[in-house]
Order: C-alpha cells, then structure tokens, then sequence
C-alpha cells in the first residue's frame, strides 16, 4: 500500500496541497472547517508527515547514535535502557551500535552515525581505541557528542563517569579491612581510562595500608569477560599459593574465577576473599554471592542524554555549549564473597 501524500488529500477535496500543509499545521489563515475536514481525510488514509522532508525543513533526524563496546554486557544494556526512556519521551529514536571491543569498527561507526545526520552521539570507548580523530571529526562537524565510563580526557566535549579510582580504593580497602594482606588484581587492558584509574586505585590502597606492591599479581583480561576470569584465576593458583585477596575490574571476571575456586575447592572468603566491579545481575545469584561495587548504569545512560539534549537545544538557540563532567556515586555492595563489613 503506497504511502498517503498531501496531494492525495488536497484531491479528495478538491483544494491545493498548500492549504492542505497549512491546516495540519494549524495556520489560522485556513478556515476551522476546511481545517477539519483536512484532519478527517488525513486520519481515514492514514496520513503520516514524510519525515525525510520535514528533516529537511527542521535540518533535524531527530535520531541519535550510541557506540558501545558490548551489547550483552549487563552494565552497558542498563546504560541503553537509561538513555532509550528519555530519549523516546523527548521524540527521538535511538540508534544503538557495537564496537566488539575494535578501534576500526568504531571508527566505521562513527562515519556511518555522521553518514545519517543523526543528531547527537553518545559513545563509551573501545578498549583498543587509542587515536581519537574520528572523534575530533564529530566535534568539528558540529555535532554534539557526550561520553561516558570510558572516555578520552583529551577530547574537548560533555563526560559522565564515575570515580574509577576512589570506586576501586573502596573495593580494596574492604579486602584490607577484612584482614587480608596479599590482594591480586584481574584489570583490564592497558588502555581504557576506566581500567588504568581502577588499578591505580587498588596500588593506592595498598600503599596507604602498607602493602607492598607485587606486579606479579597483577593480571590483565584483555576481553574483560567470563573466560578471562577462569584462566587468569587458573594461573593465578598454579603460580602463587599465598594469595588471601581478589579485586576484579569486573564482576564476569569475578564469576569466572569463582567458577575455578568452587571447582578446586577454594572457599570464599575463608582463603580467598574476592570482590568485583559493576554490580551484574549475576552476582547475587552465584554462591558464594559476591560483594561488588554498584556502577549505575542507568542513571548514566538518562544523565548522558541530558547533556546531549541540553547542547542539541543550544545549537538550536544558537547559544554556547559549555561541557560538563558529571561523576556519579558508587556504592560498596558487600555479599558472601567477603565478610561483610560495613565501609
């Protein structure tokens, strides 16, 4: 069934497609009448305002891209959902993209999201991605962009975040108040923003508890996933058997390595006291249940469109856009996996 024009209801009743326009716009030089019959006819063919035009008259898609490095993973999904509900009430849609963790790939994305004249764009970075000029292209075109969890600090543009650093501090502290003295730590890669500031933090609180630091504790995930949490907990048995702690930069990585624990018969928090990072669903239904930090994702995703809205309605106005880093609060959800104390 072909789509109904405004030519369609300007024959049936026998009037120009501009004074058609006109009444569904609502200009108070067309008659009530003429205005409601035009509204009758346009409903009865099921008349829908060809958008392509009207972005075309607006210079607006009202579309906006998101990049994410993982669409199965649970803190990500919340972020999507955050940044959907609002988007859907202020009338835009949402294009949702996955990086799969590639430099190349995003900035593929990043063309085909300018390609479209989407709107705005809102992108949590690759853990591969080390050369931002795909980014600084978007902020040259104009287009607002707003980052959040892992962002580059030296892109000029809107952030939200949390404090990785103090986040992982917490996480550590509570494993050296509860006693332990040799904490391991499954980290990500080399190069996100989020995964350097966590292990910084883990260094730093064992400095303040004197601790020595060993390197040889420390283990990278490079996909930060279940399987990384399952060999690196393997090998982290087979080469050091003093270990009392585990801080993991996320809680897939933590579940993975209870997996490995429970099958060698390593109890928690007995032996091994262990804690993760972000607060999955999946933790509390594991056994032993695992004490984590709550990373909240979908507030994240609801401020990230905040602050797109916010400079998308200034470029309208054509006011300045001023950026701004927004670093939300975590918690310390303690559960089974350590002795509970309170922080």
């Amino acid at each position: 069934m072909e789509q109904t024009t405004l030519r369609d209801i300007a024959e049936k009743l026998n009037i120009s497609i501009t004074t058609v326009s006109k009444a569904l716009k609502g200009y108070k030089d067309v008659s009530p009448k003429t205005r409601k019959k035009v509204l009758e006819i346009a409903e009865s063919l099921n008349y829908k305002p060809n958008s392509f035009a009207v972005n075309l008259r607006t210079k607006e898609s009202r579309i906006i891209g998101v990049i994410i490095p993982d669409v199965v993973h649970h803190f990500f999904s919340t972020v999507v959902n955050g940044i959907i509900e609002l988007a859907e009430k202020k009338g835009y849609l949402v294009i949702v993209l996955q990086s799969n963790e590639s430099y190349e790939l995003e900035k593929k994305q990043i063309d085909l999201l300018i390609d479209k004249r989407v709107d705005g764009i809102i992108i949590s970075l690759a853990n591969k991605t080390d050369d931002f000029k795909h980014l600084l292209e978007v902020i040259e075109r104009k287009i607002p962009l707003v980052m959040f969890d892992k962002i580059a600090k030296v892109v000029p543009c809107s952030k939200v975040v949390i404090d990785d650093r103090k986040a992982a501090y917490m996480a550590t502290s509570h494993l050296l108040k509860n006693g332990c003295k040799r904490i391991a730590h499954f980290r990500g890669t080399l190069i996100p923003q989020n995964a350097i500031d966590r292990f910084l933090g883990y260094k730093q609180a064992l400095k303040d508890y004197n601790i020595p630091y060993d390197p040889s504790i420390v283990y990278e995930c490079p996909a930060v996933d279940f399987e990384d949490g399952i060999r690196n907990a393997e090998k982290l048995l087979q080469d050091h058997t003093d270990i009392d702690g585990l801080f993991t930069g996320a809680d897939q990585v933590a579940v993975g390595a209870i997996k490995v624990f429970n099958e060698k018969g390593i109890k928690m928090p007995q032996d091994i006291a262990l804690i993760g990072f972000s607060n999955w669903f999946v933790s509390s239904a594991i056994t032993p249940t695992l004490s984590t930090v709550d990373q909240p994702g979908f507030k994240m995703g609801k401020k990230a469109f905040k602050l797109l809205l916010k400079e998308l309605n200034a470029g309208k106005q054509k006011t300045a856009i001023k950026h701004k880093t927004v670093v939300l609060p975590t918690a310390l959800i303690t559960r089974d996996s350590t002795n509970n104390t309170i922080i």
